[in-house]
Order: structure tokens, then C-alpha cells, then sequence
């Protein structure tokens, strides 16, 4: 009989080493189940955006940021954990959200978020709080409550701008999008999103940089590079302040001009040298309007009546804005003459071919010789001696 209780005890042992090794070996750990919850509540949170559930989404904690966003188009939205750090019955998590406008982006655009969570009196994880991840841009529900206007092939997105301001930004686009087609060609997308944050500031946060970089800046457009159609929709993002200090041509070829960039986005990449990227741009911009380069180069045209012909096409370093508002603006200027002039001596059509050729090599070395000798028939050396020639006669 002893014998026999000996042998259970023993059993029972050996049970209790074999659930504690799976436990240990193979079942999941406290923090990998935390993991799981949280992504759990956040999959239920995507789910909510896309459904219009306002309900849902506040079942699953904070109703920021749902109450900005509602009225953006989505056809998409998820997020993906990456980390998530756990103190008793409070989180930390580190997120990648992606999302696609409806009808614009090809494929997600993705932020770094950061949510903070507890667990609430049900032991369930619920969201505090949703903002962007340390160094990551701002999304401009982030600023507040974002407004919708649909123009025929545009969308704008604004915070603390009524309906009459967007619908005038959504005009502007669908003059800007036909008259890029008309220079460029059909090989886009043809739909642009506009974002019009309510200050320099929103527009700062939305680019992730120093609100100094882009005050006098009108409007930027961002996106990746070299998309082939793999990427999504380049956004343009007006700077209220300076947009609106200028008048309707102006406001006008701004707008043509980013628009420009989207068009161009699949053939620019590292080799395409940013002369030739915003000279580009700023010659379909300017295409049709009237204005010659007296009334469109101001600096360079007092540059060139010093006797100050710049020696070389700007460089890339010409662009930034460390050198000063003149500076910058020779650089813009000196990149349209030079497509101006392909344009008037080569066609317009050299010119686009021009671009495409440079942007179909992976680099930037010899990528712009190539192009000169194969398009243009040219060097290096004799483009840029008519072109210094071409500035002394259009701007002397």
C-alpha cells in the first residue's frame, strides 16, 4: 500500500516537472499574451474606422483621433505592433499604422505611432492615447478636425479652414492637373490630395521638420521617389501663410508646379538632378501663362546685368535653404531657364524625353551626359555654355 502511494506521489511529480517544462519551453509568456491583447484591441480600432463606427471605436478606449478623421475617405486602415513595453497594468505600444485614401494611394502610407494603454476594471487593455511616434511626422487629424472638399479628379484635406478656402484649392488642382497632362503626357495618375493645415506650424508637423525650413515656402510635395506605381499618392502641402500672399497666377503656377512632381514621381529618382526636377516643374508651371523670364527670373536677371552669368547649372546644394532667399531663388530660376531652353531650341517633346532619360538610369553619375548625348546631342560642356549664352540674351 505504502508502496503504491509512493509510486502516485511520484507521478504527480513528474506531471508537475512535465506542465511546468511546456510552459517554460513552448506556451506563451505573460508578455507575449499582452501582445496579442493589444493588437487585438487595435485590429478591433481599424476595424471601427472603416466600418464608421463610432461606437466600436469608443469601445476599445480614447475616441481621439476618430472624432478628426471620420470624414477623410479610407479604403484602408490597420495597424502593425512592433513593441509594446508593459508596467503592471499600463502599456506602452510602438505601432506602424497604414492607410490608403480612397481613390488616391496606390499602396499604404505608413507612420510610427505610439499608444498608451491600461487595463481597465474588466482586466482588459483599452487605448489612452494616440499620437506620432518620437521623430515621426504628424497626420493632420493629429492638428484637428479635418474637412473634405472633392474637386473632379483632386481631394483637399483641411483643418481650421472652411469649405469656400478648400473648394477654392480643389479648383486650382483641376486646372493644374489637365495643363500638367497637356505638357507631361497621360502616364499618371492624375489625381493629386491637397493638405491645408491651419498654419506654418501644421505644416512643419506634417513634414517632421523645423517650422524655419519652409517659412516664404508656399507649398511642398512629398513621396517617394522612382514609384513606378508601387507607391502611394504624393501629398502637396500648402503653407497657408505664404500661399495666400501671393496672387491668382501665382497661387496658380504653385500648384501646377507641385502637381508637376506628381506626375513626373515615377521617372525622378537619385540620378535626376533637382536643376532638372524643379526647373521642370516650374517650366510646365509657367507653360502658357505669358510670363517671360524678366518677369519670371528677377534675381538671376539682376545677376546677369552685374555680369554675374553663373559659371555652371545650380548644384543641389543651391537648393537648400541655408544660403539664403536669393540664393535659392537663382537656383529655382537658373533650372527653368535651362528647360526653357531645351524647350525653345530641342521641342517639347525633347524635353520630356530629356527627363525620362535621366531618370531611367539608377544614378547620378553620367546619368545627365547620357541624356544630353542620346536626346540632344550634346556634351555637357557645350549645354552649359549655350545655356549661360541663353541667359545673357533672354535676361541682359
Amino acid at each position: 500500500m505504502a508502496g503504491r502511494r509512493r509510486a502516485s506521489n511520484s507521478s504527480v511529480m513528474a506531471v508537475c516537472l512535465l506542465l511546468a517544462s511546456l510552459t517554460a519551453c513552448g506556451g506563451p509568456s505573460a508578455a507575449d499574451t499582452a501582445k496579442a491583447e493589444v493588437q487585438r484591441v487595435l485590429d478591433r480600432r481599424a476595424a471601427a474606422v472603416l466600418d464608421h463606427d463610432p461606437a466600436a471605436y469608443a469601445a476599445t478606449g480614447t475616441r481621439a483621433p476618430y472624432a478628426n478623421l471620420w470624414a477623410v475617405p479610407l479604403t484602408a486602415w490597420s495597424y502593425r505592433l512592433k513593441s509594446l513595453r508593459r508596467s503592471g497594468d499600463t502599456a506602452v505600444a510602438h505601432a506602424e499604422l497604414r492607410y490608403r485614401v480612397t481613390g488616391y494611394d496606390k499602396a499604404p502610407v505608413t507612420a510610427g505611432r505610439t499608444l498608451t494603454l491600461s487595463t481597465g476594471a474588466d482586466g482588459k487593455w483599452y487605448v489612452d492615447s494616440d499620437r506620432p511616434e518620437k521623430k515621426s511626422a504628424e497626420q493632420l487629424w493629429d492638428q484637428g478636425t479635418v474637412s473634405v472638399v472633392h474637386g473632379r479628379r483632386g481631394l483637399v484635406l483641411g483643418v481650421g479652414h472652411g469649405d469656400a478656402v478648400l473648394r477654392g484649392y480643389a479648383d486650382l488642382a483641376d486646372r493644374a492637373i489637365p495643363a500638367v497632362s497637356d505638357a507631361w503626357g497621360t502616364d499618371w495618375s492624375r489625381r493629386v490630395v491637397l493638405l491645408v493645415p491651419k498654419t506654418l506650424e501644421g505644416m512643419a508637423g506634417l513634414l517632421g521638420s523645423p517650422a524655419s525650413n519652409y517659412r516664404g515656402i508656399a507649398a511642398v510635395t512629398t513621396g517617394e521617389t522612382g514609384g513606378a506605381g508601387r507607391t502611394p499618392a504624393d501629398r502637396i502641402i500648402v503653407n497657408p501663410a505664404a500661399y495666400g500672399m501671393l496672387g491668382s497666377l501665382g497661387k496658380q503656377v504653385v500648384l501646377t508646379h507641385e502637381t508637376t512632381h506628381v506626375a513626373t514621381r515615377a521617372h525622378t529618382n537619385a540620378a535626376t538632378p533637382l536643376w532638372l526636377s524643379e526647373g521642370y516643374a516650374d517650366w510646365v508651371g509657367y507653360r502658357g501663362t505669358g510670363r517671360t523670364p524678366d518677369e519670371a527670373a528677377p534675381e538671376l536677371r539682376r545677376a546677369v546685368a552685374d555680369g554675374d552669368v553663373p559659371a555652371a547649372l545650380p548644384s543641389d546644394a543651391d537648393f537648400g535653404f541655408a544660403g539664403g532667399p536669393a540664393r535659392l531663388a537663382r537656383a529655382y530660376e537658373s533650372g527653368w531657364m535651362a528647360c526653357r531652353m531645351i524647350a525653345d531650341h530641342w521641342g517639347e517633346q525633347r524635353l520630356d524625353d530629356f527627363y525620362r532619360s535621366v531618370g531611367a538610369h539608377d544614378s547620378r553619375a553620367g546619368a545627365v551626359e547620357d541624356a544630353l548625348r542620346e536626346v540632344l546631342g550634346t556634351t555637357l560642356e557645350r549645354f552649359t555654355e549655350q545655356w549661360r549664352a541663353y541667359l545673357r540674351g533672354q535676361l541682359g
